[in-house]
């Protein structure tokens, strides 16, 4: 058999019916991008350096595109050069949430550092995040096509063993079946990623992960945004700086290296 083209031999491309989609902008209020600038600020004046620390954005269960807040975790310890975050880190301050907030994303800061960036090890902390947030929030996008080449169609109580044995993928109905579409879930999440520097600088992305629910087969992605202010109600009051400066006190560990040297005796 001869093809005039390719285009004979290439596989069919398994047909998605979309229902929804995940952000391409990142929705911050107002209030939540001062208070984590003022974090920045604090963290300077109370400790007397510059220092990475880490928080989670939150939002709104019913609507978890729009960072309505800051959350300040017990840092482990905040040196000038890294942070390091892990899925018990943001478990254990999951679970100190009122039951209607929940972790969309991370934020973290570079302090006086020229990285105005994401760094490997941010990337790192980008994937646990991402990870642990879509098993919070998990979106049906699609459902998409199972193309299967082979399929043996079988009717239950009407087959020998040998009939069986046929095919790559054998499906057993109650009546006579001719033909059969195999369409599965697709789930969906999202986590936001922003990292801030004390010259006011800012950079973001989002991450996602797309899973389907029979083949098991998963897709990470990640974009660059923009962020997107929204004006609420809240407002950083001088009563909640006083807070955010016991927060800073108590929650931000500044850990300071010193090179030693060792001369041979």
């Amino acid at each position: 058999m001869r093809f005039k083209s390719l285009e004979g031999l290439r596989r069919q491309k398994p047909r998605e019916i979309a229902f929804s989609t995940l952000p391409g902008e990142i929705l911050i209020a107002r209030y939540a991008r001062e208070k984590a600038f003022k974090i920045n600020e604090l963290v300077l004046k109370v400790h007397g350096g510059s220092f990475e620390w880490y928080g989670f954005t939150i939002a709104n269960r019913d609507h978890p595109e729009l960072i309505l807040d800051i959350g300040l975790p017990q840092n482990d310890e905040n040196v000038d050069h890294y942070t390091r975050i892990d899925p018990e880190m943001i478990a254990e301050f999951q679970e100190g949430l009122p039951g209607d907030s929940i972790i969309n994303g991370w934020i973290h800061s570079h302090g006086a550092l020229d990285l105005v960036h994401f760094s490997a090890t941010d990337n790192e902390n980008n994937r646990a995040v991402l990870d642990y947030v879509t098993t919070l929030m998990r979106k049906v996008l699609a459902k998409r096509e199972i193309v299967v080449e082979d399929l043996s169609l079988l009717v239950e109580g009407r087959f020998s063993e040998g009939e069986l044995t046929r095919g790559s993928v054998t499906l057993i109905t109650d009546t006579q079946v001719r033909d059969a579409k195999i369409l599965e879930t697709v789930y969906g999440g999202f986590s936001y990623a922003i990292v801030i520097g004390d010259r006011g600088w800012h950079e973001q992305e989002i991450h996602y992960k797309r899973r389907s629910i029979l083949s098991g087969e998963t897709e990470t992605s990640m974009k660059k945004a923009d962020l997107v202010l929204v004006e609420t109600e809240a407002a950083l009051t001088p009563a909640e700086i006083e807070t955010l400066i016991g927060e800073v006190k108590e929650k931000i560990q500044p850990v300071r290296y010193s090179l030693i040297k060792l001369e041979r005796m």
